[in-house]
């Protein structure tokens, strides 16, 4: 091959932009497509009005989690321990009031991005040559031309790769693209069937002027089976200096209004801390059920199904088309481990082929 291999990846979430970095880094031409008017994917941070950079996606990783941490390290981000010592509330009967226990600081703790995990993502598209990315490209179409692969947006607009590099969740691409040749019965029904990590979910974000829940003792977690809140954590940012909580609405939340679902949060909240718990700043929060994630028809799936299974992780196309998001990892799938898992995967295998060419 005498020209410059290319290779064309599909979804500029943490996987896409991840194994952009590192083909980039090895000298191979790449483009991003994402179908989304912005970057990040499943991570998504909002800014408070003071301030607090707030989590809808992703937020925490662990010491379980050493290639996220590497990439941190990479990329110049630090961690910071997620704050977890207090008092914290269960409340499991709606008639009785919640049990409270004190949690400790923990031996192996939850990390968290400081200055909010789109920091990743930021830093990432730094290191990638101004014009990589294209914004709001759905793919609809990839083709095997022969030598090369060519994909069709839903502009109708082509694009030629030599290999392309699907990083989107795979429901999500087996059922919004058409393949030529299409993937045998078997294939197609494993990759319609990955569960996809976060769809369906619904988390919210709340800011306020202090950390009263701090004052009086509480960790700021909580977990309830009786108010919209299933489970809370303190929001604190890295300086110490910016306040709020984060956590999971319960499945029946899908059928409010944000309008109704931010009142009955504060509502909520009011019974466990008070009155200021009844002024937040800010509040924002996601039902990760759009066309960008599932597709916008959610699908009963088991936890991690089909995560990581070995049709994921083969070459298609004569070798020209891979699945590399993080629901293909053989570790950690469906989390920013298995993003960044599943891309050095992908990288080296890539990389090695085009050696050989």
């Amino acid at each position: 091959m005498n020209k410059k291999p290319n290779v064309t990846i599909v979804g500029a979430g943490l996987s896409g932009l991840t194994l952009a970095y590192h083909l980039y880094q090895h000298g191979i031409g790449i483009s991003v497509l994402e179908a989304a008017s912005r970057t990040g994917g499943r991570i998504q941070t909002v800014t408070g009005k003071y301030g607090t950079p707030m989590e809808l996606g992703a937020t925490w990783l662990s010491r379980q989690h050493p290639r996220l941490s590497k990439l941190l390290t990479e990329l110049n981000l630090s961690k910071f321990e997620q704050f977890v010592e207090g008092v914290t509330l269960f409340h499991s009967k709606s008639f009785e009031p919640p049990q409270q226990f004190y949690t400790p600081p923990l031996d192996d703790p939850s990390y968290r991005i400081a200055g909010g995990t789109s920091m990743l993502i930021t830093a990432l598209e730094k290191k990638l040559p101004v014009g990589t990315i294209s914004l709001a490209r759905m793919v609809t179409s990839v083709e095997d031309c022969g030598d090369v692969i060519e994909l069709t947006d839903g502009d109708g607009k082509t694009y030629q790769a030599d290999i392309v590099v699907l990083c989107a969740p795979p429901r999500l691409m087996a059922g919004s693209i058409s393949f030529n040749p299409p993937f045998s019965p078997d294939i197609e029904s494993v990759i319609s069937t990955v569960h996809t990590w976060m769809s369906g979910a619904i988390k919210f974000v709340i800011e306020y002027e202090r950390p009263f829940w701090r004052e009086q003792k509480f960790s700021g977690s909580l977990y309830s089976q009786t108010g919209l809140i299933s489970e809370m954590y303190d929001h604190t940012d890295a300086t110490g200096a910016h306040f709020g909580f984060t956590g999971f609405l319960n499945s029946n939340a899908a059928y409010y209004s944000q309008k109704d679902r931010e009142k009955l949060v504060i509502e909520q909240l009011a019974t466990y801390f008070g009155y200021e718990a009844q002024l937040p700043a800010f509040y924002a929060d996601k039902a990760w059920k759009d066309k960008f994630i599932s597709g916008e028809e959610l699908v009963f799936e088991f936890a991690h199904q089909n995560n990581g299974h070995a049709f994921l992780q083969q070459a298609y196309m004569n070798g020209k088309l891979y699945f590399s998001g993080s629901e293909t990892a053989d570790s950690h799938p469906g989390y920013m481990e298995g993003a960044v898992v599943a891309t050095e995967r992908t990288a080296s295998k890539i990389i090695n082929q085009l050696k050989n060419i």
